[in-house]
């Protein structure tokens, strides 16, 4: 089996998938190694879907002979593992996130490696911006009623608005972890980007359009984008990037939708807070530019 390679494992929603996979490709463009991507874990997963397809992404699957390989290097947690820790372990050839901000060290690796983690900051992949920009881009034409979304997004002022909601309320320990943006997040914010743009209109984005519908009253033109389903949230993704400007849930899926937007003068505001527990340090996942409220 030839070594030459960079493996990223593959775990959460859309959002999640895109972090793994930019940095994994930043490192691949660096140690000029094959990009491959496991998928394990998300085959194993009932809740969640390898989602990466819709993008324009050369995809190169690991086999599990590759994972395997990896896998003896991997540090386990445990009194019971130390011995095999210290002889076998080796975080060069698989690195595990130890961190939730920005660790310099993952881009100093040398091939072959495995990353296991979410790397959710820019600094992972900022490098080659233009290159993941060109590869998270969905590959199929708007067509129907994102087509028709679309339009409208270009001819106003428009502004995404992203309601994450879902397993943030109704899984317990997902809403101790994670915990939501309440209306005063959103009043909020709605108050600062009115004072900064003229003549904006909204366009909703969530996994739970009624509560959305029942709680975002705007005194300003406002279209409730629900006609995508969960299989189609690239379509909502695609549709939140083409807006001027962005309001942004404390979450992945959100955060890429302010990310991948192209307009040099957007507004970008995010939660502060992005987690209930004080315990990550968050001070690399939001860009400098973002307003924080």
């Amino acid at each position: 089996m030839t070594n030459n390679k960079i493996i990223v494992k593959l775990r959460g929603g859309l959002g999640n998938q895109m972090f793994q996979y930019a940095v994994g490709r930043h490192l691949s463009q660096i140690t000029k190694a094959a990009l491959k991507l496991d998928i394990t874990s998300l085959k194993n997963d009932p809740k969640r879907d390898y989602s990466l397809d819709c993008f324009n992404i050369t995809e190169n699957f690991a086999t599990d002979e590759e994972i395997k390989w990896f896998k003896k290097y991997q540090r386990k947690p445990g009194k019971i593992w130390f011995l095999r820790n210290r002889l076998l372990a080796d975080e060069t050839k698989y690195a595990q996130e130890r961190q939730f901000h920005f660790d310099q060290k993952i881009l100093q690796l040398k091939q072959p490696v495995y990353l296991d983690g979410y790397w959710q900051t820019e600094k992972y992949f900022k490098d080659i911006e233009h290159i993941i920009r060109k590869e998270v881009i969905v590959k199929t034409p708007l067509q129907g009623e994102n087509a028709e979304v679309a339009e409208e997004i270009v001819a106003t002022t428009s502004v995404a608005m992203h309601i994450r909601r879902g397993d943030y309320v109704t899984n317990r320990e997902t809403n101790e972890y994670h915990g939501t943006c309440g209306l005063d997040y959103y009043r909020k914010a709605i108050e600062i980007i009115s004072k900064k743009v003229n003549n904006p209109h909204f366009f909703i984005f969530s996994d739970d359009h009624k509560w959305a519908k029942n709680n975002i009253v705007l005194e300003y033109p406002a279209t409730y984008v629900e006609h995508n389903n969960a299989d189609k949230n690239y379509e909502d993704l695609r549709l939140m990037n083409l807006c001027k400007h962005q309001i942004i849930a404390n979450s992945s899926f959100s955060w890429w939708g302010a990310w991948l937007n192209p307009n040099k003068e957007k507004i970008v505001i995010a939660p502060k807070r992005w987690f209930q527990t004080p315990k990550m340090d968050t001070r690399d996942l939001l860009p400098d530019s973002w307003i924080r409220i």
